[in-house]
């Protein structure tokens, strides 16, 4: 984790008689099978056609991330006029209609029939494709945009709004598109940098022009304590987002098709807990403490956490909840056993004779992984709160969220694969915005993510073999709070923005792009409708 260790219309799909192809292309039969295809898939434009010449044949839409494949037609293409509207052919769709009509400016008429000139959104009785995948046609002056889920024809609504803003108008033809992988987003550390509910409902805004899907909040930390909390109100920090606006930053996440992810890590960065309960701060035989660590040989230690944990595992109503597990500072002394006897004594009475720190450590994620599930959500963990070689060993339902192969404990990512674990990337070598630089940390530009990056570079430069694909869920780009004044809010959103771009088009494409970084750079001005 953070560096802080001084360390369709129902059946959509165009039929394209005598199809004139000018690039073969595979469609791939559920939305992660595009792993490492080489090529990027943006450039598969296939003509058919028409019985008019009066147009050229269209061009592929020009969107971030790009489209996968766009079969081309001769026609005008479509752009709003006065009398356009946007229609949902399935009322599960209206949220997604209205934002629409909202951002084109034109209106919403419900579930009605399209006329010329219009947007219709459907969702599709079938067809192949995961639920993020979506169809968009252009032709007869009206756009369809379908897919088997709501996500997908929400993803499908982007790439409208992006061609408009880019070009003008939407391309005449048929867009298919999936991503390639399922979870592309963002994470930022609240807890050591304070940011408005504002700020972060801003970001979300522009996560979801870009097809990312998932935010995570690192809100607990060394510094501070950064939610309201009804359980445990001692721990939280004098700066701090309300439960009300948590609230409302999911609301605006869940329109948005985006997945909140709290994290509460432990058994380390718990000094904003600890300061309340100094009783249970970890300390040596010589009785120095240990920052940010709590003893896990206290029961009480376990309690505190799985309260906070209950609590806010019920606030954000998500898949996922990460209880972070890195940085133990028990483990990172020389002879743990000698430093810490409480717990070397709770470990061997707890897990046997030949049980160590590591394992009582080892446990403890399992502990609160399991109270993670009962809650009916799937943990996640850094990956250096994963050990091998003792007596108890990481649950395999937790996902690795793999950072770091520096740290104590940590191991090559082809290690946590081979034992068929389920890994996130986020490689600190290019996804890591630090602020302040520390630790030889250096702003991660979106060229570097862009020309070099994909989601197999899980560790340092070199990426792992593709046979691992289906183990590697995706990515998300972190902002780490170690100096929190070293950039303001706004200098923040700034620095990332283009770095956020490049994650968006990698994760959705892994192959080498099309354009250029300078014509990436000005496409993503060109998309841009924030200002």
């Amino acid at each position: 984790m953070s560096p802080s260790r001084a360390p369709l219309v129902a059946g959509a799909a165009v039929a394209v008689a005598a199809a004139v192809t000018l690039t073969v292309v595979v469609w791939p039969e559920d939305s992660g099978s595009g792993a490492g295809n080489g090529a990027s898939a943006s450039s598969r434009t296939s003509a058919s056609p028409s019985p008019t010449r009066s147009y050229p044949l269209s061009t592929t839409p020009r969107t971030i991330p790009a489209v996968r494949e766009h079969t081309a037609a001769r026609g005008p293409g479509w752009k709003p006029d006065k009398d356009s509207t946007v229609v949902a052919a399935d009322p599960e769709l209206a949220d997604e209609a209205k934002l629409l009509a909202k951002e084109l400016r034109i209106g919403y008429r419900g579930e009605k029939s399209p006329r010329s000139g219009d947007v219709e959104l459907a969702l599709a009785a079938s067809g192949k494709g995961g639920p993020e995948s979506y169809t968009l046609r252009t032709a007869g002056d009206r756009v369809t945009i379908s897919g088997p889920g709501q996500a997908g024809v929400f993803y499908g609504t982007r790439t409208l709004k992006q061609s408009l803003n880019a070009d003008g108008s939407m391309p005449e033809g048929t867009v298919r598109d999936t991503p390639d992988r399922p979870q592309r987003g963002l994470n930022i550390d609240i807890a050591r940098k304070h940011y408005s509910a504002e700020w972060i409902e801003d970001r979300l805004h522009e996560m979801a022009d870009l097809k990312l899907n998932q935010l995570g909040l690192h809100f607990s930390d060394d510094q501070a304590f950064r939610i309201e909390s009804d359980t445990h109100p001692e721990v939280v920090s004098e700066d701090h987002l309300s439960k009300a606006e948590v609230r409302r930053i999911v609301k605006l996440a869940q329109s948005l098709h985006i997945t909140v992810v709290g994290e509460i890590d432990s058994p380390g960065h718990l000094g904003a807990v600890l300061r309340a309960h100094p009783d249970l701060q970890l300390t040596d035989t010589q009785g120095v403490a240990r920052k940010g660590a709590v003893d896990i040989s206290k029961a009480e230690s376990a309690k505190i956490v799985d309260d906070l944990l209950g609590e806010y595992a019920a606030l954000f109503p998500g898949d996922w909840f990460h209880v972070g597990a890195d940085e133990y500072q028990a483990l990172t002394v020389s002879d743990p056993a000698a430093s810490f006897p409480q717990l070397a004594a709770a470990a061997r009475e707890k897990y046997g004779d030949d049980a160590s720190i590591q394992d009582l450590a080892e446990g403890w994620l399992n502990d609160r992984a399991a109270v993670i599930r009962k809650a009916e959500k799937t943990p996640k963990a850094w990956n250096d709160g994963f050990f091998s070689g003792g007596t108890v060993t990481g649950n395999k339902g937790i996902e690795v969220e793999y950072w770091t192969g520096k740290e104590i404990g940590a191991r090559p990512p082809q290690d946590y694969l081979a034992e068929g674990r389920k890994v996130i990337n986020l490689n600190d070598e290019y996804l890591y915005y630090v602020l302040g630089e520390p630790n030889d940390f250096t702003y991660p530009t979106g060229e570097r993510i862009y020309e070099q990056w994909t989601p197999f570079v899980l560790r340092g430069t070199e990426p792992v073999a593709e046979r691992w694909s289906k183990q590697i869920l995706g990515g998300r780009f972190a902002v780490w709070g170690d100096f929190p004044n070293a950039q303001t809010q706004a200098q923040v959103a700034a620095g990332i923005r283009m770095p956020l771009n490049a994650v968006s088009q990698k994760l959705w494409d892994p192959g080498k792009p099309e354009l250029s970084w300078a014509e990436f750079k000005t496409l993503a001005d060109e998309v841009d409708s924030s200002d």
